[in-house]
């Protein structure tokens, strides 16, 4: 996805109440952002850093601006607005950079599914040239920004949600469908990923399982751009 006007450079000042973040503007004041970010953001608040930042014109919206990127104590850029995690794989779909779930015949977003009242990021109908066993695709989509030198993890913070969306998947597998866990990492300069099992034990033994009965994890590599930011390539996954 191409940003239009392209996004704007300020200073990351602090973040604070989960869903706000004070930017130094680069003639010194500060702006009041919507962080848009439930996570703990571990590794990625670097106060006096390089940040990036969107604006909005929906008179709605109380703040105008938004997080987007941040400079992580690695040094690199990474996009902590998790709602674009979502966005740019759609976009990989339509378009078909994902080699592993091309093929399908439609693509379906935020369906109703499973038995613990969940919604499946993307729904891949099944067509007649997928090679696989049958039945649709299910594909769960996690936002990674927690790194150290090249190697990202997830999740930064313990993770109920995430728990549930594991066992649904598994769910789904049993029946006879695709169940996929979607790494999309958007943090430069990534070269694996992994599960942060010291940050999350119990989520990191449910993924192991998934994984025994066929769930599968994919990993891609995002490019994190001031004007771009889209699914580039695919990196190794390492339980």
């Amino acid at each position: 996805m191409k940003f239009d006007p392209p996004l704007e450079p300020a200073k990351f000042v602090r973040r604070y109440k989960r869903f706000f973040a004070d930017l130094q503007l680069s003639d010194g004041t500060i702006e009041t952002a919507h962080c848009p970010n439930t996570g703990s953001m571990r590794n990625c608040l670097v106060e006096g850093s390089l940040c990036y930042f969107s604006r909005s014109d929906n008179p709605k919206r109380k703040l105008k601006t938004s997080l987007e990127y941040v400079t992580c104590t690695t040094g690199r850029l990474a996009c902590v607005n998790t709602q674009r995690a979502n966005q740019i794989v759609k976009e990989a779909l339509h378009l078909g950079k994902i080699s592993e779930l091309a093929g399908y015949q439609k693509i379906a977003s935020e369906v109703k599914y499973g038995e613990e009242n969940s919604r499946i990021d993307f729904k891949l109908f099944n067509g007649e040239n997928i090679g696989t066993e049958g039945g649709d695709c299910f594909v769960e989509v996690k936002s990674v920004t927690l790194a150290e030198n090249t190697a990202a993890s997830f999740p930064d913070s313990v993770t109920t949600r995430g728990q549930k969306h594991i066992r649904e998947l598994m769910a789904m597998r049993e029946e006879g469908h695709r169940a996929v866990l979607f790494f999309c990492v958007q943090h430069q300069g990534i070269e694996k990923v992994s599960v942060a099992a010291d940050i999350d034990p119990e989520y990191a033994g449910l993924l192991e399982l998934a994984m025994q009965r066929g769930v599968e994890v994919l990993a891609y590599q995002s490019r994190v751009l001031p004007d771009e930011l889209a699914v580039h390539q695919a990196i190794p996954f390492e339980l």
